[in-house]
Formats: structure tokens, C-alpha cells, sequence
């Protein structure tokens, strides 16, 4: 039994691994690519070996740290990891097909909390309190680190739109846009991948170092298989954005991602501090540019994503032990 729930929870993470790569690709290089600055195959590439650097050379005190001080890693066995990896699974998945940038850290922290509550493991509510409070922090120092930028940029220069715009500006700005891009894949490589493989830590199956490098692999896959049909999602939905704005926003992503991860060994939304870069390069522009029903359906997603991760991850430990089987 205990072989058979080992498969399951390494093919489960690393299938959810997959999907999170594809989930990303527009929060890190949707910007780049509707920029019309690189084009579709070399973003995704780019992306995808960025970030199995990013997973393999800077996730450690992130997969170490998610994986033995969210609950009680001692009680939490194989079969119930295997659950919380399913849960955050499908949940991302289902939101991938509808094309909603949820928080796939938030689907799944919400699933262990909820195995853990449902199966009577110790959740260490206190790292769970600092990690929400970085959560909050994330998208606020990203809107104000994306509105200095564009501020300053504006100084700097009028926008590419711009018919006068120098072009050696606009051959800068392009540059700058696509390293932004592939410094924001780098992050969620080192942020996320912990996401799917810092179970591999809880449960001892892995060290830190090869629990990143086998998710970032993962994560890699996810990117260049499914990533294009997602690639947009992100970037043309929410705010009107010329180069300068989307540099901003995408700088403010990774500036605040790799503070997380290098400074709190801690993991937070990629969407969530984007979409704050974002809004607050909007502002710094203008409110007008700013597609408020869709950030509101955005916020509205964001709220359901560990709603229905804790109810997921409760309801099906729960399930389990109704009908016998030791979670």
C-alpha cells in the first residue's frame, strides 16, 4: 500500500508541477510577448530554462522550509500528502481550463491546512500567519515599486506609443522588457516549485536540492506544453500597458518574488504581485487604464482559490476515513 501511495503522490506532484509551469507563462512572459518584443517559441523557451535555474539554484530554504514548517511533517504520512497534491492539482488545473490566475500557493497551503485539519496533524499557525502577512504584503510593495518605476520612467522618456519616441530608447526598453520577463520566470522557479515538491521533503523522500531540480524539470515541462494557449492571459486583460509600464510591472514582480524567497525563505503569488505592479503602473498613468472587471473577476478568483482548497483537502481526507483507508 505504502508503494503504491509513494507513485501516486511523486506522479501527482509532478503532474501538478507541470501544471503551475503552464499556469504561469503569461505572469511571466505575457507582457514580453504582447509587447510583440519576442515571440511565442522564444518566450516559452526562455521561460522554461529559466526556471528550472530558478528551482534548481535558489528554491532550497523555500522547498526546506514549506515542507517541514507548515504542520506537523512527522505526522504527515505519504497517503496524505498524496491527497493534498491531488487537491492543489485538479484545483489548478480546473482554473488553468477556465483561465483564471488564481494563486496556485494559496490552493496549496489552503489543501494542507485542510488534510491536516481533516486527518488531526499539528498545523503551525503562526509560520501560517507570516506567510499570509507576506501574501498581503507582496501585491501592496509591488504597486508601489511598479508605480515609482513608470513615475520615473515617464521622466525618463514618453512612452513607445509614442510616434517620437528615440529609438534607441524603444530598442532599450525591448531589451529591458524580455530580461524583466526571464528574471520574473527565474523567480517563480525558486518560488514555486515548492508548491508541488516540498511534500517530497515532508514526507523524506527527497532532500531540498533534488525535490527542486526534479519540480523545476516539471515545471519546465508544463511551460512547453500547454504554456501558449495561456500566454496572454495575464497581460492584455487587466491594464493597457506601453513598454515602460510593462517593464515596471514586471520588474516590481521579480524585485518582490526574490525577496520572498532569497530574504523570508518564504513563497507568494506570482499573479497577485504582478497584478499589483500592474495596477499600480495603471495608476501612476492614469485610472483609466485599468480594466476593472476583470481585476475584480481576478480578485473574486483569488478568494474562491483557498476556499476551495481547504474544503477540497477536508472533504476528501475525510472521505477517506469514512470508508476505512489510514490517510
Amino acid at each position: 500500500m505504502i508503494e503504491l501511495a509513494i507513485v501516486v503522490l511523486v506522479v501527482a506532484a509532478l503532474a501538478f508541477a507541470w501544471s503551475i509551469g503552464a499556469h504561469y507563462t503569461g505572469a511571466c512572459m505575457g507582457m514580453a510577448y504582447a509587447a510583440g518584443v519576442i515571440n511565442r517559441r522564444n518566450a516559452l523557451v526562455g521561460m522554461a530554462i529559466l526556471t528550472v535555474a530558478g528551482a534548481a539554484i535558489a528554491s532550497g530554504r523555500v522547498v526546506g522550509n514549506i515542507g517541514l514548517n507548515l504542520v506537523d511533517a512527522s505526522q504527515l504520512s505519504v497517503e496524505a500528502a498524496a491527497v493534498v497534491i491531488l487537491c492543489a492539482f485538479l484545483l489548478t488545473t480546473a482554473y488553468n481550463f477556465v483561465t483564471i490566475p488564481t494563486s496556485t500557493i494559496q490552493i496549496f497551503v489552503f489543501s494542507l491546512i485542510g488534510v491536516a485539519v481533516g486527518a488531526g496533524i499539528p498545523v503551525h499557525w503562526a509560520n501560517i500567519g507570516g506567510l499570509v502577512a507576506i501574501w498581503v504584503g507582496a501585491p501592496i510593495a509591488a504597486f508601489g515599486i511598479g508605480a515609482l518605476l513608470t513615475l520615473g520612467f515617464s521622466r525618463a522618456g514618453p512612452a513607445t506609443s509614442d510616434p517620437n519616441v528615440p529609438r534607441l530608447w524603444g530598442a532599450q526598453s525591448a531589451a529591458l522588457l524580455v530580461v524583466m520577463a526571464l528574471a520574473a520566470s527565474f523567480a517563480m522557479g525558486a518560488n514555486d516549485v515548492a508548491n508541488a515538491t516540498a511534500v517530497f521533503v515532508s514526507t523524506g523522500l527527497t532532500t531540498v536540492l533534488v525535490a527542486g531540480v526534479v519540480g523545476g524539470i516539471a515545471l519546465a515541462v508544463g511551460v512547453l506544453t500547454w504554456g501558449g494557449p495561456l500566454l496572454k492571459t495575464v497581460a492584455q486583460n487587466i491594464v493597457k500597458l506601453d513598454r515602460p509600464m510593462a517593464i515596471a510591472a514586471q520588474s516590481a514582480q521579480a524585485v518582490v518574488i526574490l525577496v520572498a524567497v532569497v530574504f523570508f525563505g518564504a513563497f507568494t503569488s506570482m499573479n497577485q504581485a504582478l497584478v499589483g505592479g500592474m495596477a499600480g503602473a495603471g495608476i501612476a498613468r492614469g485610472e483609466r487604464t485599468i480594466h476593472w472587471p476583470t481585476l475584480r473577476g481576478i480578485l473574486i478568483g483569488w478568494a474562491v482559490g483557498p476556499v476551495s482548497g481547504f474544503a477540497l483537502g477536508w472533504g476528501a481526507i475525510r472521505v477517506i476515513a469514512a470508508v476505512g483507508l489510514h490517510p
